[in-house]
């Protein structure tokens, strides 16, 4: 935004950052609150302090003061906006995701050499997780966790030598103690957890890419809760044909009885839909996207789908005390101009769910890419340069709030210019 779009708004900005930080128990930090976010939705290249400071012509150590070491704690706010967004947006979903912050040094807490989709290699980065709530109109993040490399958590560290090179590190940057590595579905459902605690909605579905949905722990979790799922997985995933059932040997001797388990073969999700064949496949448009072509002027986007049930295998999938598993969807989509199919997913939405509601499910998280990328082109979410666990949770925080602000705007008064 401009200067002068921002400044017909500025009621409406003072009214939300009141609302959202209200836990802050000093007036002047609500107002320093607003400055930054008023200085992330300015237009500007950075959105680090000193030109945003420049920008707003406030002295640059008050933003940095706020962000870097006053100790306002961001669970509230967060509970405030993530109140909001699912107000506004009315959620289908949940979405599930990472993404990377690439770093030139190696001071910035838990920055390590790591995959980074952002960068689409291995590279010095910082990888955050987080929980957004979804539509097909808009999205929001809900929550966000910062992931803490095993390079961050001496008790990952073997070598006695480096233990206390780590202990320093984390020191400086202030982690706290409970804050260990672990996989990032398990941060995922902390956070799912931490917001049905703040009194969210239990969400009907939740949404993940492969790095999720391949962990049969994090399905579980998810089934554990009563929350569906729709999440992808690879070509090479394992499962059974739904019509397979347990099987118990008989007992032989006096030895241990057989527990009951599917003794069919198994097959990958693949290669069952590549039994079921081409034949098998639907149309389904699922949205509009933004490249039109000569046979396609309303841009459109539609393709071809399989729609299997099956049973997931594995053994860390949850079993009844029958040894039975639940059945879900194999959902595959398979273009016309491909020989196999492209991309994979399993579901536990109801028997019943039509195709083009899994297709659409499926390609929710389009609005997640959306927004990672406002959140750091527009907002700046990529710009921090602080080097501490509590600076980089308020930037994130504040930038959660900018992103929400500008989504009221687009939603409640398509005149105003929310495009950040």
């Amino acid at each position: 935004m401009d200067t002068e779009t921002l400044s017909d708004v500025d009621e409406r900005l003072d009214s939300f950052v009141g609302e959202v930080f209200s836990s802050l128990s000093r007036k002047d930090r609500v107002a320093t609150a607003g400055a930054y976010a008023r200085g992330l939705m300015l237009t500007g290249e950075r959105k680090s302090m000193q030109p945003m400071a420049q920008r707003l012509g406030v002295d640059h150590q008050r933003l940095q003061q706020f962000v870097t070491s006053s100790p306002w704690k961001v669970e509230p706010v967060r509970m405030a906006l993530s109140r909001k967004a699912c107000e506004l947006i009315t959620p289908d979903a949940w979405v599930v995701d990472d993404t990377g912050f690439g770093k030139d040094g190696d001071s910035s807490p838990c920055v390590a050499r790591q995959y980074c989709g952002t960068l689409g290699k291995v590279g010095n980065c910082q990888i955050a997780v987080s929980v957004h709530a979804a539509s097909d109109d808009a999205s929001c993040p809900l929550n966000w966790q910062l992931f803490v490399p095993q390079s961050w958590d001496e008790n990952c560290i073997d070598d006695a030598n480096a233990v206390g090179v780590v202990a320093a590190r984390r020191k400086k940057s202030a982690i706290p103690d409970g804050e260990r590595h672990r996989p990032k579905w398990e941060m995922a459902v902390e956070m799912i957890d931490e917001l049905l605690a703040w009194g969210r909605p239990r969400p009907d579905v939740v949404v993940a890419d492969a790095g999720y949905g391949e962990g049969a722990q994090f399905r579980a979790a998810l089934t554990d809760r009563d929350i569906a799922y729709m999440v992808a997985v690879k070509a090479a995933t394992s499962v059974y044909p739904a019509d397979a059932v347990p099987e118990t040997p008989p007992r032989i001797g006096r030895g241990r009885p057989f527990t009951a388990r599917y003794r069919a073969p198994k097959s990958s999700c693949a290669d069952m839909v590549l039994a079921a064949g081409p034949d098998a496949a639907q149309e389904v448009a699922w949205r509009r996207g933004t490249k039109t072509a000569p046979g396609n002027p309303d841009a459109v986007m539609r393709s071809r789908f399989v729609a299997l049930r099956a049973l997931p295998a594995g053994h860390r999938v949850p079993r009844a005390d029958d040894g039975t598993v639940e059945q879900v969807w194999l959902l595959a989509e398979w273009p016309t101009c491909a020989a196999q199919p492209t991309d994979y997913w399993l579901s536990t939405m109801p028997a019943d769910t039509a195709i083009d509601e899994l297709v659409r499910l499926a390609k929710l998280r389009w609005r997640i890419e959306h927004d990672y990328r406002e959140l750091k082109v527009a907002l700046g979410l990529d710009h921090f340069e602080g080097r501490s666990w509590l600076g980089w949770h308020h930037h994130a925080t504040l930038v959660t709030a900018a992103h929400l602000f500008l989504t009221t705007l687009r939603l409640t008064d398509p005149k105003a210019d929310g495009q950040g």
